[in-house]
């Protein structure tokens, strides 16, 4: 006889059978997140979960550089340490930098947390940055997996399931550690510096204070996550009007992308932006009528500003990890059985992405309409502003 089970597997017999943290009394927490830049605005909600709960503590983010440029943005960490870590280099290369993780160790020392939190994605292993912790003398290491890890972690949580989206999953492991949710909404808070970027490097592209415009970024972390340049630049033609312009904007390491995806749209209304840092494009989006983007840090800015946003959606991730749900938005893709993949480079042809042009200019269009009036009386208005005003 055979027996079936339905529903989450068992979980590992050692794991979830953490002392209970007294978080009134912790002096300081470190975060761990050296991912990349939507993976750290995504832990926001269990950022402001923490403060709550915490509001004792000094909070310290450990991040990737790329997370690391969101520092300004997130007013409730007290610190942001920029890390590359071992366990995020996915170059294949094998090599061994002793005194990289000598010096990493020593960082831990020196911060000295009374707790470390290693916030990891599915698929991601928590354990290399909690052996570190370990060796750091940080007594309390806590992370979630279905891996076992030994003694590793002092508190090691059961993951929720596969599907989980990413907020979801930060805040399932502060629960399991007896920190209630704050809600989740994505949190960041434009500094006005940003802000005045923002309206200079727009005056640059001929969009003034109370002008409307489309924002593009057709960049992404990897090749398998970018739709073709030029069904981007066929979009942008079309979306673009007499006086509604589409920005093109992109990291300084895609200039050459934004450039090519002008260049083929060919049209006065489709203009690169302009050089902007992190801060600066997080007011720009704020800005903005529409975004469209790629499964890609844009994306989450803009569920964090408040701005509707079309994405074309790789298959490297299923559509149900890390979407917006804040905001009007449309998710572009084509179902095919290799998705998720999490593949840096597609060995296909991109199936995934193989949208129309015209359907992406359609789903810009749509999202424009349905939300022209309410954004443009919301324009400038954070999307936090609007939670707590109750205005949603």
């Amino acid at each position: 006889m055979s027996l079936i089970f339905v529903g989450p597997a068992f979980p590992h017999p050692a794991a979830d059978r953490g002392a209970p943290i007294d978080w009134g009394a912790v002096r300081r927490v470190l975060l761990v997140r050296p991912d990349n830049l939507g993976d750290v605005v995504m832990l926001t909600p269990a950022v402001r979960a923490l403060a709550r709960a915490a509001p004792r503590a000094e909070l310290v983010l450990l991040a990737s550089p790329a997370g690391a440029a969101l520092a300004p943005l997130l007013p409730r960490l007290h610190r942001v340490r920029a890390v590359s870590p071992s366990w995020q280099d996915a170059s294949g290369s094998g090599r061994t930098d002793v005194a990289g993780e000598r010096a990493l160790v020593d960082l831990l020392v020196r911060e000295a947390p009374d707790v470390m939190l290693v916030f990891t994605s599915h698929g991601q292993s928590p354990w290399p940055a909690a052996h570190a912790g370990m060796l750091a003398g940080i007594g309390v290491r806590a992370v979630q997996s279905t891996e076992f890890g030994g003694a590793v972690a002092t508190h090691w949580v059961s993951p929720p399931p596969e599907t989980a989206h990413q907020v979801d999953r930060c805040l399932h492991l502060l629960a399991a550690l007896g920190v209630p949710s704050a809600g989740t909404e994505l949190e960041l808070r434009v500094p006005p510096d940003a802000r005045r970027a923002a309206a200079d490097v727009l005056a640059a592209a001929g969009v003034g204070e109370a002008d409307p415009f489309v924002l593009l970024a057709p960049g992404a972390s990897c090749s398998s996550r970018r739709y073709d340049p030029l069904r981007f630049a066929e979009a942008a033609r079309s979306i673009a009007v007499p006086g509604r312009p589409v920005l093109v904007t992109g990291s300084p390491r895609e200039t050459d992308l934004v450039r090519s995806v002008v260049d083929a749209a060919a049209r006065p209304g489709v203009r690169p932006l302009g050089d902007v840092d992190v801060p600066a494009l997080a007011a720009v989006v704020d800005r903005a009528d529409l975004v469209i983007c790629n499964n890609s840090g844009p994306l989450h800015l803009a569920d964090a500003a408040g701005t509707p946003v079309v994405v074309t959606w790789a298959g490297t991730e299923r559509l149900t990890d890390m979407p917006p749900r804040h905001v009007p938005h449309t998710s572009l893709q084509r179902r095919v059985p290799c998705s998720p993949c999490r593949q840096f480079r597609c060995p296909f042809s991109l199936e995934c992405l193989d949208v129309p042009a015209a359907e992406v200019a359609d789903a810009a269009s749509a999202l424009l309409e349905a939300a022209g009036v309410s954004r443009l009386a919301g324009r400038g208005t954070s999307l936090r502003t609007w939670v707590e005003k109750g205005w949603t």
